[in-house]
């Protein structure tokens, strides 16, 4: 029900951000009605990769999956970076992960706990996701290590270290991607069974491709009307940036992948749950951040891998919990409101700091 109401309901906010701002009205109101816009273009953007995704097979619709799905989280990223707000682009991708390993995990293991006892997922693949994620960690806490113990490095050193790095995260993401779909493929088909019970995957798969390509450019849309009023925006809302970029964006980016790995913990599809949470955090640090520095590099913004040491902190906290608790395939109710809990205070945390 939820999702449909995503799906239609919020359709209507698309003509009326865009009214919204050729008639200059607030920039609150636009900044709102465009984030409410994009939560069902989002939804349709999912729906419309998996549909093509099924009709192309196991290997190109994986990798298609893998490619787009976190495009709007990729478009949004992309817009801020154009516009300017490096700080944001950095928080948003900080807030992709731990909302993925926290609040949408967190969701999924309390509500489907609530109903079982106890759920089960593949452990070896959670061992494997956690040693990815250490990785992650890794990967950002170097550049920001650097440029915390050498305080005159020039920004373009740090740059290029972190463009370096992204490439090499890149060529894991690849590796990744061959892994699950080719040689260990074995370990991810109770989850590709599950998915493909999860959809109805029928109808015309050219029309699924056009609301694919109309999906992507209205959110390209969406997402400058966003970007555009951000400033003014939350200024008037009394929010930081920093909290904007680390709490809201995500979840208005991530709201269908919220809903779906909520809905199937509820059925005990739990394995497909982790998944869709694990997953999503894996491909924001192992491809939309490394392309979004590779990106920045390209048209000259000052955009790489050193956080600010809160928000390092803050990834690597949600990638020790989750592991901790993910790493012997199996969860309850109790484990995922350790999750909330976690990120319950990590957004208090933002809220009260101030952007830097």
């Amino acid at each position: 029900m939820l999702g449909k109401v995503f799906s239609y309901g919020f359709l209507a906010f698309v003509p009326i951000s865009i009214a919204a701002e050729l008639l200059h009205w607030n920039p609150s109101v636009v900044f709102v009605t465009s984030a409410l816009a994009i939560l069902p273009l989002a939804s349709w953007l999912s729906t419309a990769t998996e549909e093509v995704a099924v009709v192309l097979g196991p290997n190109l619709g994986g990798l298609l999956n893998a490619t787009f799905g976190n495009m709007t989280e990729l478009i949004i990223a992309i817009a801020a970076l154009r516009s300017g707000f490096v700080q944001v682009v950095k928080a948003s991708l900080t807030g992709s992960i731990i909302g993925n390993l926290l609040l949408v995990m967190g969701l999924s293991m309390f509500l489907g706990g609530l109903r079982f006892k106890e759920q089960e997922f593949e452990p070896r693949i959670a061992r494997v996701n956690a040693s990815i994620m250490s990785l992650a960690v890794i990967a950002v806490l170097l550049p920001t290590a650097l440029n915390l113990s050498a305080p005159n490095i020039s920004e373009r050193l740090v740059q290029n270290l972190s463009v370096a790095v992204a490439m090499v995260l890149i060529i894991v993401y690849a590796c990744t991607l061959l892994f699950s779909m080719k040689t260990h493929s074995y370990l991810y088909d109770v989850g590709m069974a599950e998915q493909e019970e999860e959809g109805e995957h029928g109808g015309n798969v050219g029309l699924w491709v056009l609301i694919l390509l109309l999906a992507t450019v209205a959110v390209a849309i969406e997402s400058e009307l966003l970007v555009g009023t951000l400033e003014e925006a939350t200024a008037n809302l009394g929010l930081t940036k920093l909290f904007t970029g680390v709490i809201l964006i995500p979840i208005i980016g991530n709201a269908a992948e919220h809903t779906t790995a909520i809905a199937v913990a509820i059925k005990n599809k739990m394995e497909l749950s982790v998944s869709v949470a694990v997953g999503s955090s894996m491909q924001i640090a192992l491809f939309v951040a490394p392309f979004v520095v590779i990106l920045g590099w390209l048209i000259g913004q000052p955009m790489d891998l050193n956080f600010n040491l809160f928000e390092l902190l803050a990834v690597a906290v949600s990638v020790l919990i989750a592991n901790s608790i993910s790493s012997d395939g199996k969860s309850n109710w109790l484990e995922g409101l350790l999750l909330l809990a976690t990120y319950m205070i990590l957004g208090f945390s933002f809220y009260f700091q101030p952007m830097s």
